[in-house]
């Protein structure tokens, strides 16, 4: 087993989830724990990329938030999830599951987003209707 973690550490994947836990009677899944400076969790299928990071930048920058500030969980990863300081969780083109006392966000994907303006239009909406 714990061979098998050092290669999932090797290849980056810090959160994954077993399909067959009673396979492994004696497993505890380890909680995700999120930095206290993180305000923003992205919840997505993949971590954003080159055009992709851009945008999301850009619309951090726009809530005046920094990328230090964000964090990217893939979808499995979301119920590992322990105590956080988080003030916003952005589902892009995922289901959404909000967390308790955090203010979601849901759009499509970024990659579908970086040629849609309506999207984007609709994102900023979001964020401007929990500042009033």
């Amino acid at each position: 087993m714990q061979r098998d973690l050092q290669y999932l550490h090797e290849m980056g994947i810090s959160a994954w989830q077993i399909r067959e836990p009673t396979l492994f009677p004696d497993y505890h899944a380890n909680l995700i724990s999120l930095p206290e400076s993180c305000k923003l969790l992205l919840i997505a299928e993949k971590n954003p990329q080159q055009h992709e990071a851009w945008l999301f930048a850009k619309v951090l920058a726009s809530m005046k938030l920094t990328p230090e500030q964000a964090v990217f969980l893939p979808v499995a990863a979301l119920e590992l999830l322990s105590e956080h300081q988080l003030t916003w969780c952005w589902f892009s083109g995922v289901q959404v599951t909000p967390l308790t006392g955090v203010r979601t966000l849901s759009s499509i994907s970024l990659s579908e987003m970086r040629e849609s303006s309506d999207s984007r239009r609709h994102l900023w909406q979001q964020i401007c209707a929990y500042e009033r």
